[in-house]
């Protein structure tokens, strides 16, 4: 190799760096395919150990008691306008189709029943964790987005507070208590608005109605309900706090992070959901 003395340093000559290979135009999308890969499973990772710090604050000393309540209001209480209506919506379009569908086959008098359990196995919980995807999880994201450009979370850790346990454990554990409340509520009230409409516009006896919903149902489709709204709970209050935690670039960074919070939300709600009714039907639940 041919060396060259410039100033009392000894350099490469320029006939030793290897020449660059040619970028040919068919390998192109196979390296953004490649880049799309990797980039989804750096995501995947960082969300992971995100998430496994924020569990572990939530079931180590110390818990803020007070904040929990706080955000079981905000989560909970203040969510319970939109799965009412969202419920009362849901459940008498849901008795008018199975009526529509079930009068094919002269099997009308199974309305009650097929209502009883889409709502509470599926739809209950499903739309309640949609319904609180757009609204609790771009909350909690722009809150902690606008914290995080603010430099209000560096200034907690400059006080030894540690963001994880002070401000993301609170709002998961609220998500994951507050949801399955909501989900009973949305149950009870899907039911009904399935009553009202069966009732009012399908000429159901309403004793009946309500005798052959209750005796239908069982424990296990109330059960699995209620498990899937509190992984969805911590799901949505998850992905929050992760976006927000990574937001920056001022306004726009926060709208952002908002958006994607409730996007990333739904999508694993919705894959959640079938890997939990995968799981109850295997075990027969």
């Amino acid at each position: 190799v041919r060396t060259l003395l410039c100033g009392g340093r000894m350099t490469a000559s320029v006939d030793t760096i290897p020449a660059r290979p040619r970028d040919f135009i068919l390998f192109r999308p196979f390296r953004l395919i490649g880049r799309t890969v990797l980039g989804g499973f750096r995501e995947v990772g960082r969300i992971a150990k995100f998430s496994g710090g924020v569990l572990l604050a939530c079931v180590t000393p110390v818990i803020y008691i007070r904040e929990v309540l706080r955000q079981c209001m905000k989560v909970g209480y203040y969510s319970l306008p939109v799965v009412g209506l969202t419920a009362v919506f849901i459940g008498a379009a849901l008795a008018l189709n199975i009526y529509t569908g079930g009068s094919r086959f002269n099997a009308e008098q199974f309305v009650p029943n097929i209502v009883v359990l889409g709502i509470t196995r599926e739809l209950g919980p499903v739309l309640a964790g949609l319904m609180l995807a757009g609204r609790v999880s771009a909350g909690i994201a722009a809150e902690i987005g606008a914290m995080r450009v603010t430099e209000q979370i560096d200034a907690l850790l400059t006080l030894s507070a540690k963001p994880a346990r002070y401000l993301y454990a609170p709002r998961v554990i609220a998500g994951i208590l507050t949801l399955p409340i909501l989900v009973l509520v949305a149950d009870i009230i899907g039911v009904l608005g399935g009553y009202l409409v069966a009732v009012g516009a399908l000429d159901f006896n309403g004793s009946l109605y309500l005798k052959n919903s209750w005796a239908f149902v069982t424990n296990n489709d109330i059960l699995s309900g209620v498990i899937k709204a509190a992984v969805f709970g911590g799901i949505i209050s998850l992905m929050g706090c992760y976006q927000g935690d990574r937001s920056k670039g001022g306004a726009g960074g926060v709208g952002r992070a908002a958006t994607l919070a409730v996007v990333g939300a739904a999508v694993l709600i919705l894959a959640s959901n079938y890997i939990l009714t995968s799981i109850f039907v295997r075990v027969g639940i």
